[in-house]
């Protein structure tokens, strides 16, 4: 690979986590225009880099590029949210039952860890990490029980969900409930109490079922 080609990669990986993380941040909102021509000037790169991003976040559903009219950052799908939830909890429910039936010190460990810095993240009011920290919990679980390859698939159709995810946690809606089911999880895991897990569980990712009305009624502009 020449210079110039990893220059442009090293570009475009960094226009595509620039304007992903606004965007599940809601520094752009669904429904704002953007433009190669403003984020490649910004960054003071070339449009090619850009170009390539804004094709990569289409795919992910995170931008609509409209022939002759632009690119918008895409409205949050609420068809594909619960398409994304309803794979997660299949999956999820029948992870935690691998988990109770073994799991390592080593990931035990881990999921201590993180729920430990989930509180700190509440004290410090930061949503932002909290979220991440949440998806490095559920991602231990597959890991922990060998299933990592089904963790990665899953990440694609995930993003609306995850969208929506975000924006109930900037809202401090539930999370407390949350991390206190995070440790229960870990309890029920700890001590083999598989039906009380997968039970747990279930509950835990049909919070945001619970969540999406009232923020379709705060952002009715964010959805579609």
């Amino acid at each position: 690979m020449s210079l110039n080609q990893k220059i442009r990669g090293s570009t475009r990986a960094y226009s595509y986590n620039l304007i992903k993380e606004r965007i599940l941040h809601l520094e752009l909102e669904p429904g704002t225009k953007i433009s190669e021509k403003e984020i490649a000037d910004e960054l003071q790169v070339s449009r090619t880099p850009v170009r390539e991003a804004f094709m990569k976040l289409a795919e992910e559903e995170l931008l609509d590029i409209i022939p002759q009219s632009g690119t918008i950052v895409s409205h949050i799908n609420l068809e594909h949210v619960e398409e994304g939830r309803f794979m997660r909890e299949k999956m999820e429910k029948e992870i935690v039952t691998l988990a109770c039936a073994s799991f390592p010190e080593e990931f035990r460990f881990r999921l201590e860890t993180n729920i430990a810095m989930q509180e700190v993240c509440i004290g410090k009011n930061n949503f932002y990490r909290l979220f991440e920290l949440d998806e490095e919990f559920h991602q231990i679980l597959f890991q922990g029980t060998g299933k990592m390859r089904t963790w990665k698939m899953l990440q694609q159709l995930n993003i609306p969900f995850n969208r929506l995810r975000l924006l109930r946690l900037s809202e401090d809606s539930d999370a407390e409930v949350i991390i206190s089911q995070h440790k229960e999880i870990y309890r029920l895991i700890t001590e083999r109490e598989t039906d009380r897990a997968v039970e747990v569980m279930e509950a835990h990712l049909r919070l945001v079922v619970v969540e999406q009305e009232k923020m379709k009624a705060k952002y009715p502009h964010y959805f579609i």
